[in-house]
């Protein structure tokens, strides 16, 4: 049964709270679903003031003032609107699906709030015409990215490429279209973090979801008024025996999986540009939370440095940080009241009805990712949770939840010893993310692409994470979990502690593929002995 719940819903402006309205609706950023509408109220007080965050999409939301289609709805702002990287222009490129989009970040409509209603939203449009293509939409996101003084910590996109419209002789998702390269490459240069639809039906626009170093979303439905099951129209390899039925033409090329992470999208309720009440569905609708869910957690981060709070740097703005704070925080088993499953509220099941613990990704430590699940269902407020608990460095003990980033060399290795013992039979969660290195052939040397350029693939650099005892005085002990993909630019453990007793946390380099230092990010969350 579905926890029914009237919730609190301050009236919100692009930069303050005003009086709280009473909105007796069940939305689905509330508990049953994102859970980001407590990081509104008091004490959290958070709702993205200030925090740039970009949209890009064949078309764009209408701004107040320029476009007609919005003049009797104020409800989304746009800090700035484009037609790739130039200014938009009157009345032209308005699309519905971008407005949608976009009321999911940044509504300030009183009954339909976006997860992220104090954000400034920069959009761009790439445009409609058969001539438009990847060098278009990687201009358009490169002018998005440069917004805000270069300082835009997320950008969406709920829209993609076909595979059929990728100029490559016999193209496939091998990481090596010119959009995915854009992205891995902004992401790196730009230092924002990129949020992919993971899905828009069959097969139809997969490019960019062969990306690294962004996060692709799938999305999920309501099962007794919880979401808490992977949408039936989500794309994905089927197991069927040791065959491999490909449900669409969305999967990568090899063992690598697409998708992330889970957030709501079945039957969202939003405003149209005329200002009616519409409900949506698809994955379109559940990237923008997890872009919005940024903005909430940088607005914490940009305050406790403001306040210059122990164990805070500007590594919190990191792309690498935010991706492994998702991800390690996502929920997959509900938590029986002991803590063992680290206080999750949900268990999330595929679309065959099967759990985290019937995976391939819990079994075999080369799979990081469930293909369908990515690494569960986002929850805004357990990523706050896991932010907040702040960056712990390796030179000393760390606590039980935490979050850090760092680098390591080739053919070493990072510890991080627990401050305290682990509970025999809790579980552990342990992300730890990586960039590929992608870098533009520049031929004018003016440190941007355009078009008629290119990337250079230089490659992904192996990693491998470890769960190993701390006790053990052989130097080497055995890893309890790991997780060793070679292939992906993800690792994640979540296991049972065979034990009670002190653990330490291991990040090692592997193999080198590309230069000799690997930046990366890592988070835990642990239940240690009370």
């Amino acid at each position: 049964m579905a926890n029914k719940q009237t919730w609190i819903i301050w009236g919100l402006g692009a930069c303050c709270l005003s009086v709280p309205v009473l909105a007796a609706v069940e939305s689905p950023f509330g508990t049953n679903g994102l859970d980001a509408l407590r990081l509104h109220q008091l004490p959290y007080n958070l709702i993205g003031r200030k925090i740039a965050i970009g949209q890009v999409e064949i078309g764009r939301p209408g701004r107040f003032g320029l476009d007609k289609a919005v003049s009797k709805n104020r409800s989304v702002s746009l800090a700035g609107a484009f037609l790739r990287n130039g200014v938009a222009k009157s009345n032209s490129g308005v699309d519905p699906h971008a407005y949608n989009v976009a009321s999911i970040m940044v509504s300030t409509d009183k009954a339909f709030p976006g997860v992220a209603p104090g954000a400034r939203l920069y959009s761009s449009a790439v445009g409609y015409g058969k001539s438009l293509g990847q060098p278009e939409e990687c201009l358009s996101a490169q002018h998005i990215a440069q917004q805000n003084g270069e300082d835009i910590r997320a950008i969406n996109f709920s829209f993609g490429e076909p595979l059929n419209r990728d100029p490559r002789p016999e193209p496939v998702l091998d990481g090596n279209a010119l959009l995915t390269l854009c992205i891995d490459w902004s992401s790196r240069v730009h230092k924002t973090f990129y949020i992919i639809a993971g899905n828009q039906g069959k097969g139809g626009i997969p490019i960019p979801t062969d990306n690294y170093n962004g996060v692709n979303v799938a999305f999920s439905s309501r099962r007794g008024g919880i979401f808490n099951k992977v949408d039936v129209s989500n794309l994905a390899a089927v197991s069927e025996g040791l065959a491999i039925r490909l449900a669409g033409k969305e999967i990568n090329l090899g063992p690598r999986r697409a998708i992330g992470i889970v957030a709501p999208g079945n039957n969202i309720p939003l405003i149209n540009p005329d200002g009616k009440k519409n409900k949506v569905t698809g994955t379109s609708f559940a990237a923008p939370q997890v872009t919005a869910t940024v903005a909430l957690l940088q607005e914490f981060g940009d305050r406790q440095l403001r306040i210059k709070r122990p164990n805070w740097s500007i590594d919190s703005r990191r792309h690498e940080v935010m991706k492994a704070v998702l991800l390690n925080s996502a929920e997959k088993l509900q938590d029986h009241g002991d803590g063992l499953r680290l206080g999750m509220t949900r268990t999330l099941i595929d679309k065959q009805n099967k759990d985290w613990l019937a995976s391939d990704a819990y079994k075999d430590p080369k799979i990081p990712l469930d293909s369908q699940m990515g690494t569960g269902h986002l929850n805004a407020f357990r990523a706050y949770q896991q932010f907040s608990a702040a960056q712990w460095n390796p030179a000393q003990t760390v606590p039980a939840i935490g979050w850090d980033y760092r680098t390591v060399n080739a053919e070493a290795f990072v510890e991080y010893e627990l401050a305290k013992p682990l509970r025999q039979g809790s579980f552990v969660s342990i992300t730890l993310t990586w960039d590929r290195l992608v870098e533009l052939n520049d031929r004018n040397k003016n440190g941007q692409f355009d078009a008629g350029e290119d990337f250079r693939n230089r490659g992904l650099n192996n990693l491998d994470l470890h769960l190993v005892e701390a006790d053990k005085k052989n130097g080497n002990p055995d890893a309890v979990c790991s997780s060793v993909s070679e292939v992906d630019s993800v690792e994640h453990i979540f296991c049972p502690v065979p034990a009670t007793g002190n653990y330490k946390i291991r990040v090692q380099f592997r193999q080198k593929v590309n230069e000799a230092t690997q930046p990366y990010a890592l988070a835990w969350w642990t239940a240690p002995v009370k």
